[in-house]
């Protein structure tokens, strides 16, 4: 029996525990609502706690099992759902899950949002001004839901108008929402506030709704009306008064006064900004109707007043005269000279109200206009006016700057050679007005050239004006003198000088002819002889002399500038064709002679091939070489006591055939030119053979194999050797060639 009793208190030990357990665990939401509203663009979070539960796992889902759009975090018992920044996607029904052991429960909020961060603004359609119909808009920028919001406007202590938008939207967004009256201000407006109330529904009924406004306070414009001028002393009055004007003006805002004065064209001239206008030191043209306007943002409104000035009677002088004609740089002093009045003022202008480019000194009854330097800027007719007491006179004078400030200039495109064509220019440098510009070309007493310009109106500045001519000089034209002579014919205008000239001398070049060249003693000359050669050339001027040499390639290489070219003791290699020519500015003429320098012969060689003693039936060359430059006569002989026999060679080569024993002897070559003359001789010997004349030799054999291959090239080294003294030289290359 105890033990059946311990055994049913410890299961109901057991199930009490259970059933506490059961009893402790609970899940907590904050903010402990069922629904919340967030604004977008705000931090929003949501706490999920677990209580009576040590170790709780959390999971967090929105009703529609949409995305969460936020960042969940769980720590110990709590678990938070950031959303950072709040946007559409957030406005969602939020369930947390909390497991605890076996035991599951769920906590849900729901999460609203809203847009209500600006405060309304209003707009007026014009400015207000009283009797005119202006509308008012009040606009509530970047709002949601507007479906519960609530306009209202207030114009002082009374509603003017109440508006909700109770249609749903059709899309998440935020919108401006705006509500507009129109009216018509009155003076009883003035100074009331214009407020307008935006209330957006977005919490229950047991909590306040929120609330922005906007106040502006309204401004009521009245037009400019009422205008008035006061004119004091009079509308009448005599040069040199004062006079002082105001005006007044009605409006709200007060009006803006601006004085004018109208002009003949009907356009205003604006004179001041202020409700008072003074003119002193009157002028007759200054008479005339001024016009002073009120005006403010809704309107303005004018008044005319007429102002007659009546003139003084006293005379003005303008000095030097009407006109006046100013060289371009110089200075010039106009002077303005008022009598019977003992203190003028003075004013300076031009004509058409240019600056005056100049300075103004007045003095006592005179007043001076100094323009200096003078430019194209005071091209003007000038006008002084004076004032005496009510009185106005103006003189004007006329300002008519020039420029001839230097003399012709003549220059010709190249020197003067007689019978080439040439141009001749006469520049008038810096002239203005080139219009009146006259050029005459003389040579001598003859007129060659003239010349008239045209005006170019669009051109305003000196410019350098030529007259160009060309002619053919002759050897005749040398001393006569060419004159440019340039006029400027102003009849109206006195200044000097009105002309001026340039002359020029011609000496007009020959170029060179006639050129010849003397030899002295020969062209041809023996080596180690002198010779002059002189070089005369005619032309105008004298012509310079050069002599050179051609080179191989046809180059000249400069020698000399004397007229004559020495030579002491010639050379062998002196030889070839100098030329000399006599250059001036003109041109160059040229002539050529050709110096020969003779050897007499030398270095004479005589040889037997293949040898001087050979056998009976044997080929035998004789050869005679000589390596003169120039070429010379080469006679082969054989000597005998009967008489010389002249053996018939080619290029100083002679061949035997079969050579017989009366083919020995003595051979004797002879090479001469004009200079001199050379001999060589040999002895050569003929041996006879065997009486056996089928004999035949393996050393003939040999032999004769041997003739047939250096005959031909013994025949090309003497032909080779015949052109080298041909040529006074010899070059493998060249021979080559041939």
């Amino acid at each position: 029996m105890p033990r059946k009793m311990f055994v049913i208190f410890g299961v109901s030990n057991i199930l009490w525990m259970v059933f506490a357990v059961s009893q402790a665990f609970k899940v907590d939401m904050f903010p402990n609502e069922s629904k919340i509203f967030a604004r977008i663009g705000d931090s929003v979070s949501l706490t999920c706690s677990a209580i009576g539960c040590e170790s709780p796992s959390f999971s967090w889902r929105t009703q529609m099992d949409s995305p969460l759009n936020g960042k969940v975090r769980n720590e110990g018992p709590t678990s938070t759902l950031l959303m950072d920044p709040v946007s559409f996607g957030n406005e969602h029904q939020y369930l947390c899950t909390v497991i605890c052991g076996a035991t599951k429960l769920e906590k849900a909020i729901r999460v609203e949002i809203y847009s209500f961060s600006k405060d309304p603004e209003i707009h007026l359609s014009s400015p207000p001004e009283v009797g005119k119909p202006v509308t008012v808009t009040c606009s509530v920028p970047d709002v949601y839901p507007f479906e519960r919001l609530e306009i209202e406007l207030w114009k002082g202590n009374r509603s003017m108008k109440t508006q909700e938008f109770l249609e749903p939207s059709e899309k998440k967004a935020q919108e401006t929402k705006s509500l507009e009256v129109t009216f018509s201000p009155t003076d009883e407006d003035i100074g009331k506030a214009l407020v307008c109330q935006a209330t957006l529904h977005i919490y229950d009924d047991d909590s306040p709704p929120k609330v922005r406004k906007t106040t502006k306070e309204l401004e009521v414009y009245i037009s400019p009306k009422d205008t008035a001028v006061s004119v004091n002393p009079s509308t009448r009055l005599q040069e040199g008064d004062s006079v002082t004007m105001t005006c007044t003006s009605a409006g709200l805002p007060a009006p803006r006064i601006l004085w004018s004065k109208k002009l003949d064209n009907g356009n205003l001239q604006l004179l001041s900004e202020n409700a008072t206008l003074t003119l002193i030191s009157m002028r007759a043209e200054d008479s005339g109707i001024y016009v002073c306007e009120g005006n403010n943002p809704v309107g303005k409104d004018r008044k005319e007043v007429k102002l007659i000035v009546q003139e003084k009677n006293f005379t003005v002088e303008i000095l030097p005269g009407p006109q006046i004609a100013a060289q371009i740089g110089d200075s010039v002093v106009l002077t303005c000279d008022v009598k019977d009045c003992e203190s003028p003022s003075f004013f300076w202008r031009t004509l058409i109200d240019s600056p005056l480019n100049g300075k103004v000194r007045s003095e006592g009854s005179k007043s001076t206009l100094t323009l200096s330097p003078v430019s194209f800027e005071n091209e003007h007719f000038y006008l002084c006016t004076a004032m005496c007491a009510q009185k106005k006179l103006e003189k004007r004078i006329q300002v008519k700057p020039y420029s001839f400030p230097s003399d012709p200039e003549i220059e010709m495109s190249g020197p003067l050679v007689s019978g080439n064509p040439v141009t001749v220019s006469c520049k008038v440098p810096n002239v203005y007005p080139f219009d009146r510009l006259e050029i005459e070309l003389f040579k001598g007493e003859s007129i060659m050239m003239n010349k008239i310009f045209s005006k170019d109106v669009s051109k305003k500045a000196p410019e350098t004006k030529s007259l160009e001519m060309t002619f053919i000089p002759t050897t005749e034209d040398t001393g006569h003198v060419l004159v440019c002579l340039a006029r400027l014919p102003t009849d109206e205008m006195e200044f000097e000088p009105k002309q001026r000239q340039s002359t020029q001398t011609l000496y007009v070049n020959v170029a060179p002819r006639d050129t010849s060249i003397l030899v002295s003693p020969s062209s041809i000359l023996e080596e180690g002889s002198s010779v002059n050669m002189t070089c005369s050339s005619d032309g105008l001027p004298a012509p310079q002399i050069l002599w050179s040499r051609q080179l191989s390639n046809g180059d000249l290489q400069p020698l000399s500038e004397n007229a004559t070219l020495t030579f002491m003791s010639t050379k062998m290699e002196d030889s070839g064709i100098y030329v000399c020519e006599g250059i001036n500015q003109a041109g160059i003429s040229r002539k050529e002679v050709k110096l020969i320098i003779q050897v007499a012969p030398k270095d004479i060689q005589l040889t037997a091939f293949p040898s001087e003693s050979v056998k009976e039936g044997d080929t035998v060359i004789i050869s005679c070489t000589c390596g003169n430059v120039p070429p010379t006569l080469i006679i082969l002989k054989k000597k005998a006591e009967t008489g010389d026999t002249v053996l018939k060679s080619t290029d100083g080569a002679y061949t035997i055939h079969r050579a017989q024993l009366e083919d020995a002897g003595v051979y004797q070559c002879e090479s001469k030119n004009e200079v001199g003359s050379q001999r060589r001789s040999l002895t050569l010997d003929v041996k006879g053979r065997e009486s056996n004349k089928d004999y035949f030799s393996p050393e003939l054999l040999v032999l004769y194999c041997a003739s047939s291959l250096i005959i031909p090239a013994i025949g090309m080294i003497i032909y080779f050797a015949r052109k080298a003294n041909m040529t006074g030289s010899y070059s493998l290359v060249e021979a080559q060639k041939v």
